[in-house]
This record gives C-alpha cells, structure tokens and sequence, in this order.
C-alpha cells in the first residue's frame, strides 16, 4: 500500500467537492506498492518578474514520487471534456481553458520552485492527465502524449501506467527522502490545534498562501517582526515553523501565548525540546526558581507573579534564540518588554496577533521599531462564514477568503429561554451528525465565558456525551476533562483553536457593541468546514437588522 501524505486524507470523504480526488486516492493508496510515496493537493507560492510584482499559485492534484527520485505529477480532470482544434479543453463556469498549456506551465514552474531550493538541480519529472470521466477521441488533436493520458476507458489501470512510468527497478536519478522532504514543505503540513483536543491522531492543514512563506524569507537586524494576521491567516502555522526550524538547527526557542488551553495544545504540536507556556506559567517559572511559592488563594497572585518576573536581572538561562509571542492582542503593553529581553543577541522576537480577537480589551503593545508583516486573508474558514461576518459585524477591515471551501451553508436556529436553548443546541448537534460530521470533529463553542454559561455544569446534552474542561488540574499541571464525545468550550477558551464544524451557541446581546463583535468574529472563524449559530430571538433581531 502506497504511503499517503497527509496521513489523514480518509477525512476528506466529508467535504463533496474533493470526493472524486479521494476517490483517487483510494485507488492509489491500493494499487500501488509501499515503495511509492503519493502527495495529494500540492501547492506551492514563487515569485516572478524582476521587481517581483507577481506571485503564481499552482496547484497539482497528486505528485507520486518513486524509490529512484524520479516524479510523477498528476493532473486529475473530472466531468466531461472538449476536444477542440487547439487540443482538450475544460469548461468552467465562465472560461474554458486548454490542458495541455496548463499541465507544461504546472510542471515548469514545479520544476523552477524544485531548482530555486536545490541551487539549480534539475528534478526528473513526468506529467500525466488523468480524465477518468471522458473518452479521448482523438488522442492526435489532444496536443498530449497519448502514453501520458489514462482515460475512461484505462481508469481501471491507472496504477499500472504509473508503474510503467516510474518502474521499482529504475536506476536512481536523486535521492527519494529529499524529493519527498521538498513535496512535504510544499504541503506546508503542520498539526491543526483544534483537532488535537480529544483527538490520539494528529490532523493537518496546509496555509495556502503566505505567511509561513513570506516570514521565514524575511531578514533584518535585529529580527523584530510584528505579524499582523487576521483569524486563519496562518499564524500559528508560521509559529510552528519558526519552532520546527530552530528544532532541526539546534537554536533554544520558547513559544509562549495567553490562552492555557492552546498552550496545551501547542505543546503537543510543538517539537521535542521546545519551551512552550502561557505568559503566566513563565512568570510562575521565575518565582519557583527564586525558591518562592505562589500562593493563588491570594488575591493579586498573578499580578505579583508579573511584576517579579518583570523587574527580574535574569541570567543567560532565561535566553532563547525564537522568542514567539502569540496571541499578542491578549497581552499587557508592560509583557512585551519583559518577553523581548528573553532574546539572545542576534536572535529573533516573532510577535503575532490579531486586534479583531482582543476579547479582553486590552491596550496595543508599542512595539517600536518593529517591521510588521499583515495578511487579512483567512484559509481556514469556509468562503460563506466569511461573507456573513463582512455583511453581519461592521469590521474594520473586511476579511478575505482564500479557503477553497464554499457552499457550507451557514445555518442560524433562534431560541427563546433556556429551554429552548437546549434544545435547539442539541438539534444542532443532530444536524452536525446527519451531515456526517463525526463526533471528534464537532465544537459547541459558547459566547459567554465558562463562569457565565448555562452549559458550565453539564456534562451531557440529551444523548450527547461532553467533553468539557472540569475546572481542575491534575498533578502535573495539566487540565483534566470530562470522558466525553463531543467538545464544549467557552469562545474564550477555544480562541486560537478550530474544528470542522462549530455550533457557536449561546449568542445573546441587545446591542452589537465592540466586544459583541469581537466574540462573534472569533467564534465564528474557528470552522473550517461548517457553522451552525443558535441565536437568542433579541440578538437575531439586531443581527436581521443590520442586513435591512
């Protein structure tokens, strides 16, 4: 059975506009043997022109990589075909564009993105369309080698023609690990956080775009870069790469952000060796090595905490090559002084944040001098939840979407009392369910905090078992939940997570002031595949009458 990278593209099944490519893949995964590596949904970003004004955005449906190096690239074409005078042809929605210019213009700029990462080394490539819904009639007019198409009707020996192209017993041309090393970083695989609360496997996604991209080709001296990054715009995915970088070259990174629960889950994503806390635990770090113990029965406990730690002389253990401060937004302007002495001469200070998600209300941080790096693109959240938020909240700045998930059909139930609020939060779940979301892939995120909600002392909805944070820690610090099926957080506690589908419930105000705004935004940008809202009737009338 071939490899399959990302390991858990089984969970695409739910989303019907990648059913045919998943369907491919079964049949790669099965019919071709261990020894070939199968890449679906490579990507890749490279600038053109000599004052770099463009950037070109590839895609290719699967690269197949072979025990001798050797490549395979495959451009899928689903549905019916036009075999034109100029060659086979696709029609979309409003164009209809040529394959064959399209595959040579996908493989050239593969092969340059593959030649700008290995000064210059040229890859041995082949490209191949595969059409398993149209018959090629003309394999003459198709302008391509009728050796490279697998059509209707040679759909069932698909992976015997790729085994013609990349034989086993082929002499090498480069080395395997390093072409797979390259498709992966083109992936951009990294561990999606909020798949990894309740979940033993680890769940990916790939930024489709920038930042990641764009902030590890920075330089300047000294490295101060303030990421100004709206929800899903790959800030924790840039995070991840700063970390996975200093971790491969030996340099000491410490990660530290405001929320305990994506701490926690950092922690896991993050590799081995790296310093991951919350600004508090790093605070509570510094009193414990002085020989003091906080005292958290005390009120002022944690202000304390910080004023010791930021009038602290520290040594040079208290220093790190990366210094990665997430959720930025959420900390006092006084922190960032404190954080940025942590970096070592000639290391980097990573300062990420989105002002949208300032739940708490809390000042900017002035970060003199530092170069600042925006993106109001998110790639998480379906196109349509976007498109409600810019019409529903009077943002700012309106958010982009570059997620090629649409047509999620966000839905919105009202409730009238607490009652109903049950019942149209366990209906939602239903609907989640019958959508063939799987349990472990659903959130029911509350907009008021855990001291507030209704759902607080509950650990089941109907027939629902909930996951929920019981309040308590373990003996090792860490937060112990209930054995449940379903996940159940708090808006504030879920911020900087996500799931593939949210029930963002609980929603009640009279008026949509700033914070209002704020919390809607942050819960509804943790979907990334579907939005359920349920709604009490008042703040479904202020919301209705924003849209006139």
């Amino acid at each position: 059975m071939a490899r399959i990278h990302p390991e858990n593209w089984q969970a695409l099944a739910a989303e019907p506009a990648v059913a045919r490519e998943v369907a491919t893949l079964e049949v790669l995964a099965q019919g071709l043997p261990d020894e070939y590596s199968v890449f679906h949904g490579v990507h890749w970003t490279r600038l053109t022109g000599k004052a770099s004004q463009f950037t070109l955005h590839g895609e290719i449906d699967f690269a197949i990589v072979a025990p001798s190096g050797r490549m395979l690239l495959i451009e899928q074409k689903s549905g019916a075909l036009q075999e034109t005078q100029e060659g086979l042809a696709k029609k979309y929605k409003d164009k209809t564009k040529l394959i064959a210019p399209q595959m040579a213009r996908t493989c050239d700029h593969f092969v340059e993105k593959f030649k700008e990462t290995h000064r210059g080394a040229r890859p041995s490539v082949e490209m191949l369309l595969y059409c398993p819904d149209h018959r090629v009639v003309s394999t003459s007019g198709a302008s391509i080698d009728p050796a490279r198409i697998v059509d209707a009707t040679k759909r069932d020996r698909l992976c015997e023609v790729i085994k013609a192209i990349l034989p086993l017993d082929d002499k090498p041309v480069c080395d395997a690990e390093d072409a797979c090393k390259f498709l992966a970083s083109q992936l951009e695989l990294v561990p999606a956080i909020g798949q990894l609360i309740g979940n033993s496997k680890t769940h990916y996604t790939r930024l489709a775009g920038g930042l990641a991209e764009w902030g590890m080709r920075l330089e300047f001296s000294p490295f101060r870069l303030r990421v100004v990054g709206t929800a899903g715009s790959g800030k924790t995915q840039l995070a991840l790469r700063v970390l996975r970088d200093a971790a491969e070259t030996g340099r000491p990174a410490l990660y530290v952000c405001f929320n305990r629960p994506l701490a926690d889950q950092m922690r896991e994503a993050a590799p081995e060796g790296v310093d991951v806390c919350t600004y508090h635990q790093l605070c509570e770090r510094y009193v414990r090595s002085i020989g003091e113990t906080p005292d958290f029965s005390k009120a002022g406990a944690f202000r304390a905490m910080e004023q010791a730690f930021g009038a602290a002389t520290l040594d040079a253990s208290w220093s790190w090559d990366e210094v990665v401060i997430d959720e930025g937004q959420d900390f006092e302007p006084a922190w960032a002084d404190s954080l940025v002495r942590l970096v070592r001469e000639g290391g980097r200070a990573w300062w990420l944040e989105d002002p949208m998600q300032n739940l708490y209300r809390r000042a900017p941080a002035r970060l003199d001098g530092w170069t600042v790096l925006r993106s109001d693109t998110n790639y998480r959240s379906p196109r349509d939840v976007l498109d409600h938020l810019n019409q529903l909240l009077p943002l700012e700045r309106s958010v982009e979407g570059g997620s090629p998930i649409g047509g999620s059909d966000v839905e919105f139930v009202t409730y009238s009392d607490q009652p109903a609020l049950f019942a149209q939060t366990r209906a939602a779940i239903d609907r989640a369910l019958a959508l063939r979301f799987r349990p472990d892939m659903i959130a029911v995120v509350t907009f008021r905090g855990r001291e507030q909600s209704a759902f607080t002392p509950f650990d089941r909805l109907g027939s629902h078992s909930l996951r929920c944070f019981t309040g308590s820690y373990d003996l090792n610090g860490n937060p112990i939940f209930n054995d449940g099926d379903i996940t159940l957080e708090s808006v504030y506690r879920f911020k900087g997570q996500s799931a593939p589908c949210i029930i963002f419930t609980e929603i009640d105000f009279d008026c949509l002031d700033e914070k209002a705004v704020r919390k809607l935004f942050v819960g509804a940008t943790r979907a990334t595949h579907k939005l359920l809202f349920v709604v009490s009737e008042r703040a479904a009338g202020v919301l209705l009458h924003r849209l006139g």
